[in-house]
């Protein structure tokens, strides 16, 4: 498994708007091979989210950034005056994985 993360700082007061942008966004992951799963998530500090993708393999994640579908789902708008500056990329491979059991 392969994480894949990019963290925003979100201008003060502008949480709604930068939440809203990815809400309303067309998704263009639904059949790109390898994805697992997407999360948007809040921090406990002000202005704090990440972004965050799930792949089968690194290189899964490697081919999405260099397909049509990435660069379809990075043209949909812009976060100028919404962010406080350029999100960090962060990457992560798995080394240990654990996943709840069935539940009848």
């Amino acid at each position: 498994m392969f994480i894949a993360t990019n963290n925003f700082k979100v201008a003060k007061g502008r949480e709604q708007d930068f939440e809203n942008s990815w809400r309303n966004r067309r998704t263009y992951l639904d059949d790109v091979p390898g994805f697992i799963s997407f999360a948007l998530l809040k921090g406990d500090n002000e202005g704090e989210y990440v972004s965050m993708t799930t792949w089968e393999s690194r290189q899964a994640f490697l081919d999405w950034t260099k397909s049509e579908a990435f660069a379809l789902g990075h043209r949909q708008g812009s976060v100028a005056g919404v962010l406080e500056g350029p999100p960090v990329v962060r990457l992560y491979e798995a080394v240990l994985e654990q996943k709840a059991p069935a539940r009848a």
